[in-house]
This record gives structure tokens, C-alpha cells and sequence, in this order.
């Protein structure tokens, strides 16, 4: 069962663009009923300690995984973030919208460009780098949407 459960979030993962080991680690830690130390996650799913750090920091990131005491061990715990809306939320806080952001930046980088295009290719480009925009701006707009549905 473990083993099918982090396969599905391996497949989630690789879809949106991220390492393997992130699906891993968080299909390993939402299958267990314990919170997992960083040790326990290298050895169950055989990944090195950098791997598994690292991947631990975007799950972090994203509020995917959360620190969890347990009494009379120093070492750190974590456990999976369940709450979809906390999910959706930080993926789209910590992953998407640095992208968007950083697609007005191209949009007015690709006008700066259009000035200096051949006068015949112009036209076309122009209505290209309109359509970017105008998607551009529907993918701002369905952010707050999407995460206003999950309420």
C-alpha cells in the first residue's frame, strides 16, 4: 500500500516539474502514521541525505510538510500536510507566482525586442506577444480563483 501510495505522488510531481524525491518523500510521510525523522526517510526510501534535505526544504516551502515534537528525541520529525488548501495555496504562493511575476518582466522585455524586429515580421509578432499577454493576465486572474474554491 505504501509503495502505490508514493508512486501517486511521484506521478503528481513529475507533472508539475518537480524532483522525484519530493513525490517521494511526501507519498512516504503522508502513508505514515508516525512522523518521520530525516534519517528514517533516507534509509526507507534509499535516497541520499542531500536528496532527501533538499527535498524536504520545497515540501517546507510549499507547506506541504510540517515539524512535529516528539517528546524526548532532539532530532527533527515531520509529518504530511493533509489540508489541500494549504497545498494548493503555498504551491501556488511558492511556485507559481514567482513564474507570473516574472512573466511581466519577459512580456515587457519581448515589447523592448519588438522595436528592433524587422519592420514585415512586426505585425505578427506584435499579435503574438499580445496573445502572451492576454494569457498572461488570465493565468493572474484564476490564482486567486482557484484558491478561493477551496474553501
Amino acid at each position: 500500500m505504501e509503495t502505490a501510495v508514493i508512486d501517486v505522488f511521484v506521478s503528481a510531481v513529475k507533472l508539475i516539474g518537480l524532483p522525484k524525491s519530493v513525490g517521494e518523500i511526501y507519498g512516504l510521510l503522508f502513508s505514515s502514521p508516525l512522523p518521520l525523522t530525516l534519517d528514517s526517510l533516507v534509509r526507507r526510501l534509499s535516497i541520499s541525505k542531500g536528496s532527501a534535505s533538499q527535498g524536504l526544504k520545497v515540501l517546507r516551502s510549499v507547506g506541504a510538510v510540517r515539524p512535529v515534537y516528539v517528546a524526548g528525541d532532539r532530532r527533527d520529525h515531520y509529518a504530511a500536510e493533509t489540508e489541500l488548501k494549504k497545498l494548493v495555496a503555498g504551491f501556488i504562493r511558492e511556485e507559481l507566482q514567482p513564474r507570473l511575476d516574472s512573466g511581466t518582466e519577459r512580456l515587457s522585455h519581448l515589447n523592448s525586442l519588438l522595436a528592433s524586429s524587422h519592420p514585415a515580421d512586426s505585425a505578427f509578432l506584435s499579435s503574438r506577444i499580445s496573445k502572451l499577454a492576454q494569457w498572461h493576465a488570465r493565468s493572474k486572474s484564476v490564482l486567486p480563483l482557484l484558491t478561493g474554491l477551496l474553501d
